[in-house]
């Protein structure tokens, strides 16, 4: 007999692990914390959370990370500009940038949520889980390849066991994490941990243990078309691996000075690129210390991760334009006459979300907005900031399809303030803002239209998941600012490279590194006509022919398999490297592929019955391993086990940023000689 149902209360969750959840996706590297996955936890008893309660629990807490507090901890954080910033700019600038994507997402959903042909498989495992904590029967053996386990039961073991592995990964052999195995046979061979290197190399074999590393930044690969897999592959191997072998073993770039792939921007003397030597009153840029000091040199990677982002963004514009312009079209002039589908006719029987409401939160949230850049000092002209949200707004539709149905990711972190940094040159935290408010404005549109497509699937009133976001929205302002703040002054050392808690702060410091480049050197002297970098913006050329490409193939072989080439996921797969690794890419694509392709051929009738409830029972038993750790290892700097596998594995050239095949002497410089 079935417990009864209970109403658990949403602000318990929202308390307790949201500010968890916060700290460990601000702070830490590889550690992308979902609270979705903690919240299932307290469904392992012998209650029933009610399936109403759960969506909209749900909903309000899988609200994403605020990205302001990238760049607040770029102008707050002691290792980077080290400003005092009131809570009052903080709070402001971060409840603006979230709830303006949130309203556009909504007044959009037509076009993003109501098709059938965007599926939003990031919801998958959600669905999955949310069936299986109400469904206890046994699965049938022919419909399951033999096994005949219950659902619910399944998820509870597959969480428990990793709930125990991590401890392997994360405490007793942290080596496990990026075993990077060759070089810890050869860990002062420049060559070999460049190639085969896991932190600051191009991990050719890509071999890790630890399932962050896996689902950090592609986010979980179970839950991934194989085709989005298969683009990501040839992406990387293609555009990264390929391209970075050849720059840095020809010389190109100055490579021969700077490790293979990292975050950090460096002088001519190979230090780290020191911005307050080119600033002058006001943080502005001085055009006379910068000629006295040094230009900017960025590992291959990192300037590879520009043009493949400039290249996404093109490539996204002309892939909708020849694929979906029809569909977007008829959706156009059917807005308000949606055919439906099975969900849109049993969601009819809910009243409609007004869109006055999505109204209402764009023109308080676009008021918000215009009260923090007018009321401080942010260095951003009112119009600079109308500027940053019509650029938003341009690739909003096309960005959000391509998540829609691929599950990748695409983002405005290099175009935005590649604009702003012409529009307002030599304004570093004016850049920021402006580069705030046109990224995250699509990545929340794209989280957002995900969880109206999840509320949608599990038929939960419009207007409930209307105010449960919103709601959900505002308290994760007000928790991820209150806990960034205690963590800079409660945890030593934090947001250091080597940080012994490994509190690194990896987008922080990326922020930080791209505020140079745009906000006070500015994209003419990085990128503009004779400088290293000019041959970036062939990138854009990429972006706009490989779509092209590929579509002219698909008509000439319809039924080939050409017609899965998809050419925004090929090159914005790659836009979070660095800070992260090829490492991360690899393991998700092949991972990926296991599940979802070989799996799902030879056994599909398993696949169809445990697939998205592994990837739900994975990243749950992660986050209760990684917040017990935390609070009994980390917090407390409790000493990890002091052995071999912890210890030898963090001593070689690629862990300490030293694979660096010239150096230059006392005094010495490299690069050019006139800047």
């Amino acid at each position: 007999m079935r417990s009864p149902a209970i109403n658990f209360p949403p602000i318990v969750v929202l308390l307790i692990v949201y500010p968890c959840g916060t700290l460990w996706a601000r702070f830490v590297p590889t550690r992308q914390f979902t609270t979705f996955g903690l919240c299932w936890t307290f469904n392992t008893g012998p209650f029933n959370i009610k399936e109403h309660s759960v969506i909209t629990l749900m909903a309000g807490i899988s609200i994403s990370y605020a990205y302001s507090t990238d760049a607040l901890l770029a102008l707050i954080g002691k290792p980077f500009y080290n400003l005092p910033m009131s809570w009052g700019f903080q709070l402001l600038f971060t409840l603006s940038s979230q709830l303006i994507g949130i309203a556009l997402a909504g007044l959009f959903r037509r076009f993003l949520v109501w098709p059938a042909a965007l599926i939003w498989p990031n919801q998958f495992a959600n669905t999955a889980l949310l069936h299986a904590l109400h469904d206890h029967s046994r699965s049938s053996m022919t419909s399951a390849n033999g096994w005949t386990i219950s659902r619910y039961r399944y998820f509870c073991y597959v969480m428990m066991g990793m709930f125990v592995y991590y401890w392997i990964p994360g405490v007793i052999w942290q080596g496990l994490s990026v075993f990077a195995f060759i070089t810890w046979i050869k860990p002062n061979n420049v060559t070999v941990n460049q190639l085969f290197g896991g932190f600051t190399g191009l991990s050719l074999i890509p071999l890790t243990f630890d399932w962050t590393y896996v689902s950090s930044y592609l986010e979980d690969p179970l839950l991934a078309p194989a085709y989005a897999h298969v683009n990501t592959l040839i992406g990387l191997v293609v555009f990264v691996l390929i391209t970075t072998i050849g720059i840095s073993y020809n010389g190109s770039w100055f490579s021969d000075y700077l490790p293979v792939n990292t975050s950090t921007t460096f002088d001519n003397t190979q230090s780290v690129y020191n911005v307050t030597r080119i600033l002058g009153s006001g943080f502005t840029f001085d055009l006379e210390k910068y000629k006295g000091y040094s230009p900017m040199f960025f590992a291959p990677t990192f300037a590879i991760n520009y043009g493949l982002s400039f290249a996404a963004l093109t490539a996204a514009i002309v892939h909708t334009i020849l694929y979906h312009r029809k569909e977007l079209w008829y959706r156009f002039k059917a807005s308000r006459n949606q055919e439906p589908d099975i969900h849109m006719k049993l969601m009819s029987k809910y009243a409609h979300c007004p869109d006055w409401w999505y109204g209402v939160l764009l023109l308080i949230s676009v008021c918000l907005g215009l009260a923090t850049v007018l009321a401080y000092d942010s260095q951003l002209p009112w119009w600079a900031y109308f500027v940053s949200l019509i650029v938003a707004l341009i690739f909003l539709i096309p960005c959000c399809m391509i998540y829609g149905i691929a599950k990748i990711m695409l983002s405005l972190n290099v175009i935005s303030p590649f604009i702003a940094g012409y529009m307002i040159p030599g304004k570093p935290i004016g850049v920021m803002i402006f580069k705030v408010y046109s990224t995250i404005i699509v990545g929340q549109a794209q989280y957002f239209a995900g969880d109206l497509k999840l509320a949608h699937y599990m038929k939960i009133p419009p207007k409930t998941t209307f105010s449960c976001q919103i709601v959900a929205a505002v308290w994760a302002c007000f928790v991820q600012i209150a806990v960034m703040n205690w963590t800079l002054g409660n945890i030593p050392d934090v947001c250091t490279r080597l940080q012994k808690g490994h509190f690194t702060c990896p987008n922080g410091r990326a922020f930080f590194s791209s505020s140079i480049t745009w906000g006070v050197i500015g994209p003419q002297r990085m990128f503009g006509p004779g400088s290293t970098y000019a041959s970036i913006h062939l990138y854009w050329l990429i972006g706009a022919l490989l779509p092209i490409m590929f579509y002219t193939l698909n008509r000439l072989a319809l039924k080939s398999s050409v017609r899965y080439l998809h050419a925004p996921v090929m090159l914005g797969a790659m836009s979070w490297l660095p800070p992260a690794t090829p490492l991360s890419f690899s393991s998700w694509a092949i991972i990926g592929l296991v599940f979802n392709y070989w799996i799902m051929k030879r056994w599909s009738g398993w696949w169809h019955n445990y697939n998205y409830l592994t990837a739900a029972g994975l990243d749950s038993g992660l986050i209760l391993s990684t917040v017990v750790i935390f609070f009994a290892i980390t917090l407390p700097n409790v000493t990890a086990p002091q052995w071999w596998g912890n210890i030898k594995p963090f001593e070689t050239m690629d862990y300490l940023n030293t694979a660096i095949k010239k150096t230059v002497g006392e005094g010495e410089t490299f690069g050019p000689k006139t800047w």
